[in-house]
């Protein structure tokens, strides 16, 4: 027996209404995968850098945190060490062991003949086990002064005609795990005659041996620091170095001479140097840049961070007179004007691609208190590169550990101060009592789980809505559906009502909208 015809109505609507409705979600999820979104997998994302910040409501804006300061790591004041010029140091951490390279060079005033007296250059080594307390090792290598009881590495020396500058030492542990075993170690050195970058290898990171026989990166002024290491995220070498551009962001300046700038260029095997490029910043003025101190942040090995040392000449005031060891000061003026009147500071920058950087313009790590062996040429110059160590309170998460140099071209040694920062804790996005909220770009992300490193006063809160690409909340996922999260932690899961499950949204297009009063934001991840 056939239906009735009401009833053959009725099925035909029901069956209309449920082919529409799997038309409809299916042109959604179709427009939501053409959305322009940002793949971040399950990395973990920092506010160093802002291309993830779609818009900042209400009170909330980003916050640059400055390290705090602790104890004096090392003092330079060894024969061989020199007169506190020590720096350029590079600091990592190789299995249970915290490594140390760093520039030893003696300078000395000759007030008769009003000029300076370098003896050689060197690269020494020191050693730690917790990246606080540290030693320098009896190595036996290179004899000084009738003597092989000293932690140097290597000496100034020719190789043929061209000569070696050791103290310009930039050495880390190589990261690229296809790197065979006599080359586990890398460093870059300058050379004279020709001038370039050089670089060597080592299997234990004491033993060290050129890899090429002339300098491998040429074009540069490289009188600094200058750096190259294994970029696991993108699979290649990338150095930085000293270089003199003329121009700021591609524009061309009145300057003959140029200005103190940065050159980056990658490589697949350390040798044979490609892409060349001068760095370029989001909206930064032109400003003398002496160091560059990056390498991939280890928590979020994406993101490029550098430390670069920043160069002020303030010119002879009332002001200049007024800081620290003025005597001293005028003794090197009297050699060279800008020796007595600049002022050095060290910045932070970051970066996606390596060559387009996000640098604050504002001082990461001032000179600091007005008091002896500060506020000179070369102070507060970064190691590169920063360490995770144990904290202080029993208890709390690691910190970040930095290594800034104090006391350089003053009294009978320099010094290496040790400074503190949050896990992730360079930017934060931050709001007061009256609140404030920060909605990402669309995102695409891979984990089950969201965490937060995040911090906030005792009445604040932390609430984390995810939407859709056009700023709509996603069922069980708005901002009513969180409850407000408080406290202070490097990582701490954001549940909702509907629970902590973001399996559904794999692949979707989404922004995160977190309110925050009274709080700080420092970094989210999207993991299992």
């Amino acid at each position: 027996m056939f239906p009735s015809t009401a009833a053959n109505v009725a099925s035909s609507i029901v069956f209309m209404f449920a082919f529409s409705v799997q038309i409809g979600t299916a042109a959604a999820q179709s427009d939501a995968s053409d959305v322009q979104a940002v793949d971040i997998g399950s990395q973990r994302e920092l506010f160093v850098e802002d291309s993830l910040i779609e818009q900042l409501k209400g009170e909330a804006k980003l916050q640059l945190h400055h390290p705090q300061p602790q104890e004096i790591a090392l003092v330079f004041d060894d024969p061989w060490e020199g007169t506190g010029t020590s720096g350029f140091h590079c600091i990592f951490q190789d299995g249970d062991l915290y490594r140390m390279y760093y520039k030893a060079w003696n300078i000395a005033f000759d007030e008769t003949k009003k000029r300076i007296r370098p003896s050689p250059g060197a690269t020494c080594y020191a050693e730690s086990d917790d990246g606080i307390h540290w030693r320098k090792p009896n190595l036996g290598l290179v004899e000084f002064q009738g003597t092989t009881e000293n932690n140097i590495v290597l000496l100034d020396h020719l190789m043929g005609s061209m000569k070696l500058n050791a103290g310009y030492v930039a050495a880390t542990k190589d990261a690229n795990p296809a790197a065979p075993h006599d080359a586990r170690y890398k460093a870059m050195f300058v050379t004279s005659n020709p001038k370039g970058m050089l670089p060597f290898k080592s299997a234990d990171g004491i033993h060290w041996k050129p890899m090429a026989e002339a300098p491998v990166i040429t074009n540069g002024a490289f009188d600094s620091q200058n750096v190259a290491f294994w970029d696991g995220v993108r699979g290649e070498y990338r150095a930085y170095w000293r270089h003199f551009s003329h121009g700021d962001n591609n524009t061309a300046t009145a300057n003959p001479t140029g200005i103190r700038s940065i050159r980056t260029a990658t490589s697949k095997d350390f040798l044979h140097w490609e892409n060349e490029a001068d760095l370029t910043y989001v909206d930064s003025p032109e400003e003398a840049l002496y160091t560059n101190v990056i390498k991939p942040y280890h928590r979020a090995p994406h993101l490029l961070i550098g430390f670069p040392m920043r160069y002020h000449d303030r010119a002879w005031s009332k002001s200049t007179e007024a800081l620290p060891e003025r005597e001293h000061r005028e003794k090197r003026r009297a050699i060279n004007l800008r020796y007595g009147t600049a002022v050095t500071d060290s910045l932070v920058m970051a970066s996606r691609d390596g060559v387009r950087f996000k640098r604050w313009n504002e001082s990461f790590l001032r000179p600091g208190p007005e008091r002896p062996d500060t506020w000179n040429y070369g102070h507060q110059a970064l190691g590169w590169h920063l360490v995770e160590t144990k904290s202080a309170l029993p208890g709390a998460p690691d910190e970040l550990s930095f290594y800034a140099t104090e006391s350089y071209w003053t009294g009978k040694g320099s010094a290496l101060r040790r400074y503190t920062l949050r896990l992730d804790g360079f930017v934060s996005v931050e709001a007061k009592a009256a609140g404030g909220e920060v909605i990402t770009k669309p995102l695409r992300f891979r984990g089950e789980n969201l965490f937060l490193n995040f911090s906030t006063s005792a009445a604040g809160s932390v609430r984390v809505e995810i939407q859709s690409p056009d700023g709509k909340p996603l069922p069980g996922f708005a901002l009513e559906d969180c409850d407000p999260i408080f406290g202070d932690s490097v990582e701490r899961q954001a549940i909702w009502n509907s629970g902590s499950d973001l399996a559904s949204l794999h692949g979707q297009a989404v922004r995160l909208r977190v309110v925050l009063a009274d709080a700080n934001l420092y970094a989210f991840q999207f993991r299992d």
